[in-house]
């Protein structure tokens, strides 16, 4: 049997692993997988936020075809073709456990079954209503710990840059629970079936709140800070002091730090809950018959160049961890750039299950070169009123603020961080060239799209009325892909 485990940290940003370079986080059985499985160096989410990131990874979608192009809760999850309903409807056995994060909550996208923690998830919470319709982990640890119990006891908010340890037993924190009710199925499972098992963490999402033993290794640990960057004033504008939930903001060096040891300490807990489920999997006799995916679904800035969470089109937050592990695989790096809704052909090529033909991602499960694979990709999230537009391609991204018509242009091969916007400069005629080479190809993915980015003289119209769902799917052509 061919069995699958697509483990989903949320927010963890693609350089926070050992084995990309990471010298303060603590991944270790994590940077084994990589070590020796596929390990995708340049994975994005094109669209960085829960909602429209999760979308495209459980159908296979680009956002402007599944129309989520930024967060906004209620929206009904619609789709009939889905990477669990295809792995069903060819004889597995699916079962999510953790974070779904579609609308209603008890929606199942496909899987037969689902044990739920979507976070806190302010759409949900309302103190009239019962938690079982909403939060199976919730439910459970009130009958565990006590009748009020809840994961926000410590007054930490779902969103903020706050940390300090977990204030119960570890054993009742969400990303343990998730890792016991994975194995708690794994008893349960038909034997008779292969199975797709989708594991859901929450962390490390904020609240920072890890095990006090993960809080310890990295509360007074001298933490890189990150490079400074000379474009600053382009968000200067949305600078709000004293927020701990803002996305633009400096709370000084200390919370930052703090802020940093609560992220990787929350990473380090994830870690070792994968060793464990990988244990468990061996001593079912079954590990050697299974794919592990692990992926997340976004970055997290972090406080770098005073940005905090997500939908942004930089490195931290679209860029994401992406590894592939099995026996028949074998390792290497795959340096082709890859995104969310390509994990779900790429799993059915392994099983050996049909892609269906609606699908817009590629599977990458076979080696090749960068040239032979998309031209570019991709990206857009609405953030701050507008829509960030975003093109990836060879060593470059292009970056467009539609109310402004502001711009950016990184060199990625020199400048990883993106510390240096190149249009900040004279512009050089061969930044001038890659200039309008972002623009051509921003045009072509915008091209009849409702809001009216792109004008009759073809070029690029800022200024223009947005939203976080479009009003029309608008698949992708063939070459776009």
């Amino acid at each position: 049997m061919r069995n699958i485990v697509l483990i989903c940290a949320d927010q963890w940003r693609g350089d926070a692993l050992g084995v990309h370079g990471n010298e303060d986080v603590h991944t270790p059985f994590i940077d084994h997988l990589g070590a020796s499985g596929v390990d995708c160096t340049e994975a994005y989410a094109a669209n960085p936020t829960c909602v429209p990131a999760r979308v495209s990874m459980i159908t296979g979608l680009s956002a402007q075809n599944h129309r989520r192009i930024g967060y906004q809760d209620k929206i009904p999850f619609d789709f009939k073709t889905t990477l669990p309903s295809v792995l069903t409807q060819a004889g597995y056995q699916t079962q999510a456990v953790g974070k779904l994060h579609f609308w209603p909550e008890r929606n199942r996208a496909g899987f037969e079954n689902v044990i739920l923690h979507d976070g806190y998830l302010h759409a949900s919470r309302d103190r009239s209503r019962d938690v079982r319709f909403y939060d199976d982990y919730l439910a459970w640890l009130r009958k565990e710990d006590h009748a009020t119990s809840d994961y926000i006891d410590s007054g930490m908010e779902c969103n903020s840059f706050v940390a300090r340890p977990w204030d119960k037993s570890e054993r009742l924190h969400p990303t343990s629970w998730v890792t016991e009710e994975s194995i708690e199925w794994l008893y349960r499972r038909d034997p008779d079936r292969p199975f797709f098992l989708y594991v859901s963490y929450h962390r490390p999402h904020p609240p920072y709140d890890p095990p006090q033993w993960a809080w310890e290794i990295f509360r007074d640990a001298d933490l890189a800070d990150f490079a400074e960057c000379d474009w600053y004033a382009d968000f200067e504008q949305w600078y709000q002091e004293h927020d701990p939930a803002a996305l633009v903001t400096d709370p000084g060096p200390e919370m930052r730090r703090r802020a940093m040891a609560g992220y990787y300490a929350s990473m380090a807990h994830i870690d070792a809950q994968i060793s464990r489920l990988r244990q468990a999997l061996f001593e079912f006799g079954v590990l050697d018959d299974t794919l592990l995916v692990f992926t997340s679904d976004h970055g997290e800035m972090l406080g770098q160049y005073g940005l905090w969470r997500k939908g942004y089109p930089y490195e931290g937050s679209a860029k994401v961890p992406l590894i592939l592990h099995a026996k028949d695989l074998a390792a290497r790096q795959e340096n082709r750039i890859v995104e969310m809704r390509d994990i779900m052909p790429t799993i059915l090529e392994w099983a050996g299950v049909e892609c269906p033909p609606e699908v817009e991602g590629r599977s990458f499960l076979q080696p090749g070169e960068p040239e032979e694979w998309r031209e570019a990709l991709h990206g857009e999230h609405q953030l701050f009123g507008q829509s960030i537009q975003w093109i990836r391609w060879g060593q470059w991204k292009y970056i467009w603020m539609s109310e402004s018509g502001t711009e950016q242009l990184f060199d990625l091969a020199q400048d990883p961080e993106e510390t240096h916007n190149l249009l900040l400069e004279l512009p050089e005629a061969r930044v001038q060239e890659l200039l309008e080479q972002g623009r051509g190809y921003l045009r072509k993915y915008l091209q009849g799209r409702t809001e009216g980015f792109v004008g009759e003289d073809d070029t690029l119209v800022p200024g223009r009325p947005t939203s976080c769902v479009l009003a029309e799917s608008i698949p992708l052509p063939s070459e776009l892909r």
